[in-house]
């Protein structure tokens, strides 16, 4: 329903749909775009090249003017009808601004203390998957992958709403799954969705006029948040991977590990990074 669906396809790529191949191992699913203006709603439905299709409308289609769009079919073999509209911004009331820890233990982690715990949304349907797939159950193992999905989604569409409804600045740390997703904290990584909760972000704050920034997070979980010192008793390595909980030994505070390095990304977002993060 967003202006940001164009750009994603463009972005993606995604290959136009020319025939289907039924009876092969492989099965593209079904993808037919939709030109600018080429679609519209008539009575109830969606009209498109002489056909109506009725579909659920819980967004009042009838009141905008279609821009580009597709049908686009799911794992299951259910069909969307996907559509940009222009709409009017509205500007969120929210003040203040937060920063943002990306993590496994928790999906994030705010500078004020807030965190979205990893929902372990695959891990926990994993057993299911496993039984539906030792018995070649194609039709169960689509639905669990649908569920573990949308489960996923509700989660940080909840969350990213609320942080845009509160508060005026969003930063958030530049952690990439890239190269976590080839260890074995890969199901951690997959479950945690830091891709989608950012893209999530992005077009919310650009919608309600807020400010949204991926920063730059090296030296945040190891600098103190208070004074800016890299101190020694700071966490290190993969042996550090463990202290959730540190004091700093230049200024005696004590830190959760989280917490402090959201507070030093909004630091950095705001263009002062303590005087310990030299890279930054």
């Amino acid at each position: 329903m967003a202006a940001e669906y164009v750009t994603r396809r463009k972005q993606f790529k995604k290959v136009r749909l020319n025939w289907r191949k039924s009876g092969g191992a492989r099965r593209s699913l079904g993808w037919i775009p939709v030109n600018t203006g080429a679609a519209s709603w008539k009575h109830g439905q969606v009209y498109h090249n002489g056909h109506s299709f009725k579909v659920w409308d819980r967004h009042g289609l009838g009141r905008y003017r279609f821009r580009s769009a597709s049908f686009s079919e799911d794992a299951r073999g259910r069909w969307y009808f996907n559509v940009a509209v222009e709409v009017e911004a509205e500007l969120s009331p929210g003040q203040g601004a937060i920063g943002i820890d990306l993590g496994l233990k928790d999906v994030a982690t705010c500078s004020n203390g807030e965190r979205l715990e990893n929902g372990r949304f695959y891990r926990d349907m994993e057993s299911r998957l496993a039984r539906a797939q030792r018995s070649r159950n194609k039709r169960r193992v689509k639905a669990i992958h649908a569920k573990i999905k949308n489960r996923r989604k509700d989660a940080l569409h909840k969350f990213s709403r609320r942080l845009v409804d509160r508060y005026g600045e969003i930063h958030v740390g530049d952690v990439s799954p890239t190269k976590l997703v080839k260890t074995r904290m890969a199901k951690s990584v997959l479950d945690a969705g830091w891709g989608q909760l950012k893209t999530m972000l992005a077009y919310k704050c650009a919608h309600a006029g807020i400010v949204f920034k991926v920063v730059d997070e090296r030296y945040t979980t190891q600098a103190c948040s208070n004074c800016g010192a890299l101190p020694d008793s700071r966490p290190k390595g993969i042996a550090g991977l463990g202290m959730r909980a540190w004091t700093c030994s230049e200024c005696g505070v004590t830190h959760d590990r989280d917490v402090n390095a959201a507070r030093n990304i909004l630091a950095v977002g705001h263009g002062r990074p303590g005087v310990g993060i030299p890279a930054l």
